[in-house]
């Protein structure tokens, strides 16, 4: 059981990391941007270190200031959260290799389930039941696509492999609109 763990998180997340630390005894260090410095997470929490500026990417989103503030206050794990850095496979590594213990996947199910293409064929090869779709990556040819929409019948999501946060995505009701919600879809993902 860990005695610290570091909430690299802000907000209602945050909170909710401190009450299930607090219920289990353990002490809870919160990150906070200028910004947030009197936000209800920050006082609640065992301890709070500033991590930078207001734009979350100069605070939320550094790395080096996450894994910083774990250093001077002791702790032994960092909570990711959702969103910010906890998909980010690159993070949970440095964490890692850094000392720490990082509560959430291990960076390589992170990378295998940030692409879509690839998170669908593992869970295939688990014997997870899948929604009917491509078999992976759509092909280039319109022919192909329109043939794929067809079996698998109108509406269709058109997804980006990698897009997050519903960006890359389409809802296709008609033949009509597939190969140009496709060539949107592929331009918005990039």
């Amino acid at each position: 059981m860990f005695e610290k763990i570091l909430i690299a998180n802000r907000g209602e997340i945050a909170l909710r990391v401190q009450r299930a630390c607090r219920e289990l005894g353990i002490r809870t260090v919160a990150v906070h941007s200028e910004a947030d410095k009197d936000a209800k997470y920050v006082k609640l929490a065992d301890e709070s270190v500033c991590i930078g500026p207001a734009p979350s990417n100069l605070s939320y989103l550094s790395v080096p200031a996450v894994i910083s503030a774990a250093e001077v206050t002791d702790a032994q794990a960092i909570h990711p959260g959702y969103g910010f850095l906890s998909e980010n496979a690159d993070f949970a590594e440095r964490v890692e290799q850094s000392g720490f213990v990082f509560i959430g996947p291990r960076a390589e199910t992170i990378r295998l389930m940030g692409d879509k293409v690839s998170a669908k064929d593992a869970m295939r090869k688990a014997g997870v039941p899948c929604v009917p779709g491509s078999e992976g990556a759509l092909p280039d040819d319109p022919i192909e696509i329109i043939k794929t929409a067809k079996k698998i019948g109108y509406p269709v999501i058109i997804k980006a492999a990698g897009g997050g946060g519903g960006r890359g995505m389409r809802v296709v009701h008609t033949e009509a609109a597939l190969i140009n919600a496709v060539a949107m879809t592929k331009a918005e993902a990039q």
